[in-house]
């Protein structure tokens, strides 16, 4: 199953929030966390995980359409560890 953004809305609202406060408090945390993420810094939440902005170098690839070899381009990706009670929930 999948979580959707409309389904923590949901769960959100269930808590007692207007659908529409509900909704403007979900967009709210996400548009923090994308805005703290784009400035490179981490987001840590206690009790689930961090993410991170990693620097991933340039390097070799192979097109799989023609097998030539070709050179893949440097980028910023995000990851997340998660939290070692995140981790006990799930195990």
């Amino acid at each position: 199953m999948t979580l959707t953004k409309n389904d923590i809305v949901e769960k959100v609202h269930e808590v007692g929030f207007t659908k529409r406060m509900s909704l403007d408090t979900v967009e709210s945390i996400l548009e923090i966390i994308k805005q703290t993420l784009e400035s490179e810094e981490d987001v840590l939440i206690s009790g689930f995980g961090k993410f991170c902005v990693k620097e991933k170098k340039p390097r070799r690839g192979r097109n799989p359409a023609t097998g030539s070899d070709m050179t893949l381009w440097g980028r910023r990706v995000v990851t997340f560890k998660c939290s070692g009670k995140l981790r006990n929930r799930i195990n």
